[in-house]
Order: C-alpha cells, then structure tokens, then sequence
C-alpha cells in the first residue's frame, strides 16, 4: 500500500559524516518541507566493503554525537540512534512512523557510493522520496574539470581552476525548530565507542573539544591570528598553532568548507588577513577537495597503488620493524616523537607525517597499506 501523502507525515534526515545543524543542506532541506522529523544516526557495522573504525575515530564520534545530541535537544528534537544494517534500519523506521521522505548528504567512496545508490533506488520504488545534496565538499567531485572534460589529475591547475570558479553558497542557519515523533532509540553508551579498561583517552581530550561548538572555536581561534602566519608556520612541527586543526572537525562533518571558505574570504576583504597567508591556507581545503576527486575517480585508492607501476616494488615483510615503527621506538628522534605524539594526542603534523610515511616506505622499505 502506499503512503499518504500528508503534511502530518514526517520525514527523516540521516545523520552521517554531517554532524552539525548550521550550513547543512540536507537538514535544511527537510526544514522547508514543513514535516515532522524523525532525526536519525545510524551505527552500522555490519555492512561491507567499509573500513572498520578505529578506536581513535570511534573516541571522536562518540564525543562528536553527544554534541550533536546536545544542540538537537536544545531545538526541541531528538536524536534517533540505531544499529544494524542501514537498509534495514532505514525500512524499520519508515515502518515505526510513517516517513515518506528521507534527506541526506551525499558521500563518495566507493562502498558508500555504491550502498547510497542501492538504498535509493529501492526506497524510491516504495514511492519514499529521496533527497540527496552536497554537504561534504566546496563542489562535487566531477565539477570542475580540466578543458577536455576529465578529471584534473595534477592539484596546481585543479586549484586555479577552483580559485577563479567558485563561488560560495549563502549560509544555511541553524533550525530553530526540530520537532518530531518519539522514536524508540538506542543510547548513545549502548554503541560502546569509548574506550575503558584501560581508558586511554585522556591525550585527545586534553586536546581536542569535537562537536560543532568546537569545531566553530577551532576555526576562529585559527582566524585570529595564526591564519597571518600559515605560509611559513604550517612547515613548522614545533609551532603549536601554526595549522588550524581542523581535519578531523571537517571529517565528521561538525564544520563545513563552505563555511570556512566564506570565514576567509570575508576576513580577506575586510583587510583582515594577509591575502597570500589566507589563500595558501585555503589551497590546503581544497587539497582536500583534490583528494576526494581522486578517490570518486580511483575507488579503490585506500587500497591500492595510484601509480600502478609500483605494484612490482620488492616490499620487505619485518614484523619487528613495523611495531617499532608503530610505536615509535626506531631509534630516529623525529619519527618516534610524530608517531609517539599521534598515540598520545591523536594528531600529527603534516610535515612529520611525510618524514613518518617515507621512513616506512623507503628506508624501511615496508609497503604503505600496513
């Protein structure tokens, strides 16, 4: 039987790497429908072809869901936790309620891509509409592309292109209303994302504050002065605020780039910035953007070579030399302090990464997947 169609019918909005409620296109699209909302997470572990998190992701998402479960409460809404298989998940909740929408924010790696397309062409066939939108990047991977019409392969013309095209959306406002039906819900500490036994967190939260709120702070502490030094302080391992940080915020989606772009954009024209210390800073979003462009194109690049001449590199097999890699006890002080710093933190700097990843692979000569 299907649905009808009525203004007392909800909609649902899965949560996924988009954890925030401003400058989101999905939220703000259900918004306007004027439905009821069903707000919903979903913990799926079961699926394949997805890598499995890490304790240090999984600290990160339970910290970031508290946060987002926090400012939902705040708008009059809840959130919605479930775990399982996301298509069943999905087709029990639209039994619960009634839904007879889904909105969500698009992903783009291969397996994600490939379950998103599933799931929406067999929700469709149950007449549910779908919704799906842009919350992840400035542009979508297939945008912006070189005069032939491919993919920019090479990031300095990919940038250029960027820099002279793009034009940043207007600012989606945070909902001041999220009401909706009463779900049945997991709690959030039935997903057992935080570690104990032994608790070995305490390193990322003196370090770092996840959520939208502290993804907001991060930034505008990065805009009030360290922005005018990027250029030179972003080389610099030993400067504690030479970076903005803002990686892992922008991974689970707490902020997006079009917020910062429109940050520094705004600060460039007010006279604010230096406009060359601002822009190298933007060209480190939009490698992000270049790197997601990448793995749209080349699904498989967690896992394999990009430059497949190097599938015949003689790789040695050390077990001892790894877990000494692992954890930092080679014996070279700047590789043991960066791998010794991300134990304990959870970061390390981008220039200590590159030492990091080179002593593995080439005096090592260990091979990168491990």
């Amino acid at each position: 039987m299907e649905p009808v169609l009525t203004v007392s019918a909800p909609a649902i909005v899965w949560f996924r790497e988009d954890l925030r409620l401003a400058d989101n296109p999905a939220l703000a699209a259900a918004v306007s429908t004027g439905r009821p909302l069903v707000l919903l997470y979903i913990h799926d572990e079961v699926s394949s072809g997805f890598r499995p998190r890490g304790g240090a992701s999984k600290w990160w998402l339970g910290k970031s869901l508290a946060a987002h479960i926090h400012q939902i409460k705040a708008a009059g809404g809840c959130l919605t936790i479930r775990s399982g298989e996301t298509a069943k998940v999905i087709s029990d909740v639209i039994a619960e309620t009634g839904a007879v929408s889904v909105f969500w924010n698009r992903r783009y790696g291969g397996p994600e891509r490939a379950m998103d397309t599933e799931l929406k062409t067999n929700l469709k066939q149950d007449s549910i509409e779908v919704s799906t939108f842009n919350g992840r990047l400035l542009t979508e991977p297939w945008e912006i592309t070189t005069g032939s019409g491919t993919p920019y392969k090479v990031f300095t013309p990919y940038w250029k292109a960027m820099r002279s095209t793009y034009q940043a959306p207007s600012l989606l406002p945070t909902p001041k209303s999220l009401t909706g039906p009463e779900v049945a819900s997991e709690s959030l500490e039935s997903l057992g994302l935080q570690p104990v036994a032994p608790d070995w967190s305490g390193g990322l939260d003196s370090e770092w504050s996840p959520g939208e709120a502290g993804a907001t702070e991060r930034l505008w502490n990065f805009l009030e002065g360290p922005i005018n030094t990027y250029s030179d302080d972003r080389n610099r391992p030993d400067k504690e605020a030479g970076t903005s940080r803002l990686s892992p915020h922008l991974h689970f989606g707490e902020i997006s780039p079009a917020q910062i772009w429109r940050a520094v954009q705004t600060g460039i024209s007010a006279g604010k910035f230096d406009e060359s210390n601002a822009m190298t800073f933007l060209s480190e979003v939009v490698w992000r953007e270049f790197s997601y462009v990448q793995l749209y194109y080349n699904p498989d690049l967690a896992t394999e070579n990009y430059n497949s001449d190097f599938d015949l590199m003689p790789w040695r097999s050390d077990s001892d030399a790894l877990q000494a890699w692992q954890e930092g006890r080679t014996g070279y002080p700047i590789v043991d302090a960066g791998m010794r710093q991300l134990w304990h933190t959870g970061y390390m700097h981008n220039r200590v990464r590159m030492i990091v990843a080179s002593f593995l692979t080439k005096h090592l000569l260990l091979p990168w997947q491990v």
